[in-house]
């Protein structure tokens, strides 16, 4: 079996770390490249950057911060947040980004996961999908559905169906939110993890509701990701990698660990 991956992940904004809950009331938690070195040095497998607020300055900001991460970090970073063309993603990853994280415009235009794919490879494209549980009016259920712009917006798209979609245009991976959950440290959507990870062969990093090390351990067993996004307990020091990992090994989940 394939090792479980840890990744911590850094939204960025003006160029500074901040934390917030439901997508809202951010804090600032620090510099980025400081938490990436420091993230790297406790066994990060990789690390995500999401420009949350993704202006076209914030967008140049961006680009510096890939420069000056890739300076000091030796593992894969991912990059995203407002990326909506070849070209920007040119950019990130000769800035130094491993990979490159589409959310809105892979939406707007699908046919953006084929070309980055085909210029760049799968391998480094990721789609980050955004899912909020919703009542249909029309028949009478619920769903997940899949919201843009930073959680603001909408789409209407059913979840499963879309993952299912981004695999067919080329994504090599998805990184999967949920709304509901996230930055409330109350567990992961297990549910809604399992049943996109069960739908598609490509890998599934789950994000959205760490508050303790038995949620990591859920959504990588029962959830079926293969790697788990973590924020808050992590930037404010509740635990380490180290620990975290420790404890998943001990529940039988395969880690990279420096032993």
């Amino acid at each position: 079996m394939l090792a479980k991956r840890i990744i911590p992940c850094l939204d960025v904004k003006e160029g500074r770390v901040v934390k917030g809950v439901h997508f809202e009331n951010l804090r600032d938690v620090g510099d980025p490249v400081e938490l990436a070195k420091r993230y790297e040095e406790e066994g990060a497998d990789e690390l995500v950057f999401l420009d949350i607020t993704a202006s076209y300055e914030q967008r140049e900001i961006m680009i510096h911060v890939a420069e000056k991460v890739a300076e000091v970090l030796t593992i894969p970073f991912t990059v995203g947040g407002g990326i909506g063309s070849v070209e920007h993603v040119s950019k990130l990853l000769k800035a130094g980004a491993d990979k490159v994280s589409i959310n809105t415009q892979a939406v707007l235009n699908p046919n953006l996961v084929t070309e980055l794919a085909e210029r760049f490879g799968s391998q480094c494209v990721v789609v980050a999908i955004d899912v909020k549980r919703t009542w249909d009016r029309i028949t009478s259920r619920s769903y997940w559905e899949v919201f843009i712009n930073g959680g603001r917006t909408p789409t209407g798209k059913d979840a499963i169906a879309w993952a299912q979609q981004v695999e067919r245009l080329g994504a090599g991976e998805i990184l999967l939110t949920s709304m509901d959950t996230d930055g409330t440290q109350s567990g992961y959507d297990i549910s809604l993890t399992r049943k996109i990870a069960e739908k598609v062969k490509i890998p599934v990093i789950a994000s959205g509701g760490a508050g303790k090390l038995e949620h990591l351990a859920a959504v990588l067993q029962e959830g079926k990701a293969d790697a788990a996004l973590v924020a808050s307990i992590f930037h404010y020091r509740h635990y380490t990698i180290p620990e975290a990992k420790a404890f998943l090994r001990k529940r039988g989940i395969p880690v990279r660990m420096e032993d």
